[in-house]
């Protein structure tokens, strides 16, 4: 299921179903999962690894060197898991050196059209990155997190598991789980509570967040005793305890 005019390096691994589109090039070092659905000129460039059932549409740059001045041509690496659909024109770097040496996508994740994920990038599960959304180097996005069309994160920044940014989000500061941002900059706009109804939270758990919410940005507390009321309002609620975890560990501090 390899068109005649792609092309595949024979250092290549091909896995069992996988279709290789016109004009598609396959590079030195990558592996291609079973099932996998690689459309017309493709471009996947090298040392690159894909799982199962992954479709890459037409025009999309996966694997390519990172953009970054201190990248000197060292052997580094992108790791993408299973069920991902990337969609035309979008572009995924691998690492660098200087950090761990890989971009990571997890499973289920849709990246749009024209979408950018930098060097050392990390995403989790069943995110999603709206037409154009780009990510500087080493963003963390955790899953089920929804960036909205031409949405940016500024290098280093964490982005919580179900949360939210709207069309256009310029986002310079971790954005804690849960929370819905817009703006440029992008400010905190309350819970998502709509996208945790679809997940299956509860009414009282969408309380307990609504109500951590207004501890963390409605209460005029300074962070470190918010944090700690946050850690008492979901103690015992398992499905919560990634925002008081998430406060613990700050990267660039938090929209607030």
């Amino acid at each position: 299921m390899i068109h005649p005019s792609a092309l595949v390096d024979e250092d290549a691994r091909i896995g069992e179903g996988v279709r290789i589109g016109p004009f598609s090039i396959i590079g030195p070092g990558v592996e291609i999962g079973d099932g996998c659905d690689i459309a017309s000129h493709v471009v996947i460039s090298r040392n690159t690894r894909l799982g199962k059932n992954n479709r890459v549409y037409q025009y999309a740059s996966v694997g390519e060197d990172p953009q970054d001045k201190k990248y000197a041509g060292e052997e580094t690496w992108l790791e993408i898991g299973d069920d991902n659909v990337i969609r035309e024109f979008a572009t995924i770097n691998r690492g660098t050196a200087q950090d761990k040496g890989a971009t990571r996508i997890g499973n289920d994740n849709l990246l749009m059209a024209y979408t950018h994920v930098a060097h050392d990038c990390v995403l989790g599960d069943h995110t999603i990155l709206a037409n154009a959304a780009s990510l500087g180097g080493h963003v963390q996005i955790q899953d089920w997190a929804i960036l909205g069309g031409f949405s940016m994160v500024h290098q280093f920044t964490r982005i919580g598991a179900h949360s939210f940014a709207a069309m256009g989000s310029a986002i310079g500061k971790d954005v804690p789980p849960f929370v819905m941002v817009s703006g440029s900059p992008a400010e905190p706009r309350g819970i998502n509570a709509e996208g945790l109804k679809r997940r299956g939270f509860d009414a009282t758990a969408i309380k307990l967040l609504k109500d951590a919410y207004r501890i963390l940005y409605r209460s005029g507390i300074r962070l470190e005793e918010a944090q700690q009321k946050i850690e008492a309002l979901c103690a015992g609620q398992s499905r919560l305890g990634i925002l008081p975890e998430f406060l613990r560990n700050p990267a660039r501090s938090i929209i607030r």
